[in-house]
């Protein structure tokens, strides 16, 4: 049974999606080339094998369509103070049109509607309300737009689990080779092991490639509260579907090819576009949320990073291949100290034959 928000019905738990990872595991640094992380591969029967990111190309085939999520990261946190003096940390979440924009917003006490931020000389934002646990926020800038702001004077939103202030690194390896389209906070984490010479490397095995965008927000880092995971509301993302992608996909179903998305953020945006029944190009808003039960439409296979335990991510993935082979996928990984989280090692998941 599915619900309005797209959730569906299911006798699964929070409970069911908790692993013990040890701290040394979550990685804090990429590795030292895009393509030199470790890839486990978890077949439609459950199979696990250890591989390396290079050996992508050989697990694919001719006629495979391969889909990216070209959104780009932008320098979405702000340092400055109220002006009644106090520190404020501004997280931008969405840019909005005429220098308006929603913020998470930490200060030691919450400003009210009215209340002045103020992050550089000539630089700052007017509360102007809330919206949900979201600071509405209008700009005065002398002129420049909300994402030259940032870029100007913001810094790369780092998750909060990796613990280091962002370095000149950081600008270039939290980001993917192919994006393209400012407005995420988060990067798309699979994408960050593809490179040039990966991109060319599917290229020349006779793979296809097409784009989907979807802006990822500080959203996909929230905790579930509470054993039922019904009654979680995911938060909101904006996503975009080209008409080459609706027919490149069909192309490749119509020839037997595999749809692999790069990425969980990916796969919300292609399944979310398919919820009417078919594959629909345009841009909207989703909160789909994706637990075991899940009837897939669009992908077939799915390269991602290892998530957080108890997330929703890691829902995701146990309904794309089975509760029970990534629960031993992930005891798998962690006793082969395999490296976890945004700048870890990656997975290929085959879709598990009994989904969709």
């Amino acid at each position: 049974m599915e619900s309005d928000a797209g959730i569906i019905i299911s006798p699964v738990r929070l409970s069911d999606f908790d692993f013990d990872l040890p701290p040394e595991l979550i990685a804090q640094h990429p590795a030292a080339e895009r393509g030199a992380s470790r890839l486990l591969h978890v077949a439609a029967d459950g199979a696990i094998v250890d591989r390396m990111f290079r050996d992508l190309p050989g697990l694919v085939s001719a006629g495979d369509l391969f889909v990216f999520n070209d959104t780009r990261v932008v320098k979405a946190r702000l340092r400055g103070r109220k002006d009644t003096g106090g520190e404020v940390e501004a997280l931008v979440e969405r840019v909005l049109a005429d220098g308006h924009a929603l913020a998470h917003v930490r200060a030691s006490k919450t400003p009210k509607p009215g209340r002045r931020l103020v992050f550089a000389p000539g630089v700052e934002a007017e509360v102007t309300g809330r919206q949900d646990d979201l600071f509405a926020l209008r700009f005065h800038a002398q002129g420049r737009t909300v994402l030259e702001v940032l870029e100007a004077h913001g810094e790369v939103p780092l998750p909060p689990y990796i613990t280091h202030g962002p370095g000149p690194d950081d600008e270039s390896r939290y980001q993917t080779v192919y994006a393209a389209v400012p407005g995420a906070v988060a990067a798309p984490t699979a994408g960050l092991h593809f490179d040039e010479p990966m991109l060319a490397a599917l290229a020349a095995k006779g793979v296809e490639t097409a784009r989907v965008t979807l802006h990822v927000g500080a959203g996909t880092f929230q905790p579930v509260r509470g054993d039922d995971i019904v009654s979680h509301v995911m938060h909101e993302e904006w996503y975009s579907i080209p008409e080459a992608t609706v027919a490149a996909v069909a192309k490749a179903k119509a020839r037997k090819g595999r749809v692999i998305a790069a990425g969980t953020t990916t796969l919300r945006a292609l399944e979310s576009a398919a919820r009417p029944g078919e594959l629909r190009a345009g841009a909207a808003e989703t909160r789909l949320f994706i637990v075991p039960g899940f009837d897939f439409r669009v992908v077939d296979r799915l390269v991602t990073n290892f998530h957080l335990p108890k997330s929703t991510l890691l829902m995701l993935v146990s309904a794309f291949s089975g509760v029970d082979p990534i629960r031993r996928a992930y005891a798998h990984a962690v006793d082969h100290r395999y490296r976890f989280f945004s700048y870890g090692d990656a997975m290929l998941l085959d879709r598990a034959a009994a989904s969709g």
